[in-house]
């Protein structure tokens, strides 16, 4: 690519092009981008104008939503058209293009289903606005808990972008700090909502330093963050603040018909190149896990090393020295687990400074091994033995669990457990998530609050 791609920083009064400007790379270190960084001044300004702004109405905000998602997923944006964007972020992140894709198109129709969605939420004895007929003598209004929402975006798939749109559908007026990692999906996302009927202050991207970035959250009435456990040590005590945080997804199986759950398994680990907080990263087996871990070792060892922009690509390619710093991370803490899968290494060098990111299966010999609790940014699993007599223990803090099981009490222990945040049973994999399923609850509970109402 001969000239750089402009990423500015997209304030309450427009474009704006800053002096700190951050060189966005592809796998192989070629720039590709420029992205504006913006000083504190311009964040406070930003959310000061964001707090005045006046929200559209719901039916504006929805045909906007509808719009934009559209021209996100099909048409040209800052000069860019959609084939383009897909081929520039599976280039920069690594991802398969194909997930990227996917990804594109499910954006778009969340955009457009984002108000939908919403109702998911709301109590079912509330009612949107004052003025429905109900309050006269007495009822629940659904109403925003504030009036700004910042986003501290993740960089690891471009669907996470798919739920601060609810925010939007709400009311709320967004703020959103991008991955520098992968800033072209938000940057391309708000252009596109802009351009179809929200106004420069409505939603802002605001790309900053470390040192800037808790600004956005403290102007803010309610925040967002992704990350990893520093992120929920950090913040899961701030009652304004949603963690996103590691997923450590699981599988359950019980009995002995395993091999007719294979698919589903090897889906759950492998979908979106292993690098989702929804991908199974730990299987535990009534009985003996060494046989579906060779069944899945054997699977998934069959899946090429492709560059990620190849059609038939499906792990995750990162540059080489960033994939031998997690290749190092996970052999670093394998501590006597069996590898299965990937026990010498998981770079696979593709000779251009770029490296895939090749399966990993490991075995540990008690289900409480600390090893079951690592989720890294491809393909890894680590298969652990357990037994009535285990109890759920092995299987909490999670935030899907797939449990292959016939006891009915067993499944009231994983439901009524807080720590397991979705509970699937039969053969569905880990990643499945419609609009209609929460994925760490609706986002509109945190949102949103009931207000009582009467009118004589």
């Amino acid at each position: 690519m001969d000239e750089l791609i402009r990423l500015d920083a997209l304030g309450a009064g427009g474009p704006y092009h800053s002096r700190s400007r951050q060189t966005i790379t592809e796998l192989t270190g070629t720039p590709v981008a420029e992205l504006s960084l913006v000083p504190r001044l311009f964040v406070q300004r930003s959310m000061a104008a964001l707090r005045e702004a006046r929200t559209l109405p719901a039916h504006d905000r929805v045909a906007a939503l509808t719009r934009a998602g559209r021209l996100f997923a099909t048409g040209v944006v800052d000069g860019i058209a959609a084939e383009n964007y897909q081929r520039i972020v599976s280039r920069v992140s690594g991802m398969p293009i194909t997930v990227v894709r996917s990804a594109t198109s499910g954006i778009g129709r969340r955009a457009a289903e984002a108000y939908r969605t919403t109702r998911y939420a709301r109590p079912e004895g509330a009612v949107d606005d004052w003025r429905d007929p109900l309050t006269r003598n007495g009822q629940a209004v659904w109403t925003r808990r504030g009036d700004v929402f910042a986003v501290h975006a993740a960089g690891n798939h471009p669907g996470v972008h798919t739920l601060w749109l609810e925010a939007l559908a709400l009311g709320y007026r967004v703020a959103v700090r991008p991955s520098r990692r992968e800033p072209f999906t938000p940057h391309r996302l708000i252009t596109a909502l802009r351009e179809s009927g929200f106004g420069d202050d409505q939603v802002v991207l605001l790309p900053t330093d470390y040192a800037v970035a808790d600004d956005i959250i403290r102007d803010a009435d309610l925040a967002m963050v992704y990350g990893g456990e520093e992120v929920v040590n950090k913040y899961g005590n701030d009652v304004r603040v949603l963690p996103q945080g590691p997923g450590r997804s699981k599988i359950l199986l019980t009995g002995h018909d395993w091999e007719s759950h294979l698919g589903m398994i090897l889906e759950s680990v492998s979908a979106f190149g292993g690098t989702a907080c929804v991908n199974a990263t730990a299987v535990f087996v009534e009985g003996d896990p060494a046989p579906v871990a060779e069944a899945v070792a054997e699977r998934l060892s069959a899946i090429p090393s492709l560059p990620p922009e190849d059609d038939g690509a499906v792990l995750p390619v990162q540059p080489v020295a960033d994939a031998h710093a997690i290749e190092k991370y996970l052999l670093d803490h394998v501590n006597g687990a069996t590898p299965v899968l990937g026990g010498d290494g998981v770079v696979d060098d593709l000779g251009d400074g770029s490296g895939v990111l090749r399966p990993a299966v490991f075995l540990v010999d008690r289900p409480d091994a600390p090893q079951t609790g690592i989720e890294l940014s491809f393909p890894c699993v680590w298969f652990a033995p357990w037994s009535r007599a285990d109890g759920i223990e092995p299987l909490r803090n999670t935030l899907v669990l797939t449990a292959i099981t016939q006891d009915a009490g067993l499944v009231d222990r994983l439901v009524e457990d807080p720590s397991i945040r979705n509970v699937y049973l039969g053969d569905t994999p880990t990643y499945l998530m419609p609009p209609w399923v929460p994925h760490d609850a609706y986002l509109g509970e945190f949102l949103m609050r009931t207000k009582g109402v009467i009118r004589t």
